[in-house]
């Protein structure tokens, strides 16, 4: 794809519904380890390595949320996937919008968590967003760091970095699903922590009043990684969602 090499990883479970695990930025299909017992017994298990991050390497293209979105498509046809459950977790949810807006896979319920969806609710972060350095990067991703560091084929973490703090500020239709969202007819639980100041309460409920098959569940004391936090909470809920 363009000259990259995309990961993934898969728990075969015949005969079960298929579950699409997309990481946040920075992160890998690892950020999920926690919560993969939820679900194996229920499900056949995808998760990918997104361009660039991980075991994935970064080929020729610019780096997009469309791009990411088109690789995640190409997955999705190479093993035959129908009717997917998808759980996207930061920058996870964002290609999750994306896909389920442009409607080229077979997708049957979307879980967001911590998933921003409009530029105008990402420049809430503000300083984070605009003078964040790959030093800086390297520091607070750090676990991630070191795992592309030792795994990634073709590592260049500088590089990488900046462009993806320039991903975050891309104003173009290549970046944040924006009003496009509207177009998405799944249902959609959408989960954040009240702490989480990477996706503000304002834009989660924005998002609700935009999609019509869409929850919010807004967890008290938690912060972006509200899954890790609490995770009884997580699987309660998800699980339920996703049955019904």
């Amino acid at each position: 794809m363009e000259g990259a090499d995309i990961y993934y990883e898969e728990i075969e479970n015949a005969g079960k519904p298929t579950l699409l695990l997309l990481h946040s930025g920075f992160g890998n299909i690892k950020d999920f380890n926690s919560i993969l017992p939820m679900f194996t017994n229920d499900y056949h298990i995808i998760g990918i390595d997104s361009r660039g991050d991980g075991k994935s390497t970064w080929g020729t293209s610019q780096l997009t949320y469309r791009r990411l979105q088109l690789d995640v498509e190409v997955v999705a046809k190479y093993l035959h996937l129908e009717n997917i459950d998808i759980i996207g977790y930061s920058e996870g949810g964002i290609i999750a919008y994306r896909l389920a807006a442009a409607n080229k896979i077979s997708i049957r319920k979307i879980v967001t968590i911590g998933g921003t969806w409009s530029l105008s609710g990402a420049e809430l972060m503000g300083k984070l967003m605009i003078e964040t350095t790959p030093e800086e990067c390297r520091n607070y991703f750090k676990q991630s760091f070191d795992f592309y560091q030792q795994y990634n084929p073709q590592p260049d973490f500088d590089k990488f970095a900046k462009c993806v703090i320039e991903m975050w500020s891309d104003k173009t239709e290549d970046g944040y699903p924006d009003a496009s969202v509207e177009n998405i007819t799944v249902p959609l639980l959408i989960i954040r922590g009240n702490d989480d100041y990477m996706f503000p309460l304002e834009s989660a409920v924005e998002l609700t009043t935009k999609v019509k098959n869409a929850l919010l569940l807004n967890i008290p004391f938690a912060p972006h990684e509200v899954f890790k936090k609490y995770p009884q909470i997580f699987e309660v809920i998800t699980k339920e969602f996703l049955i019904k």
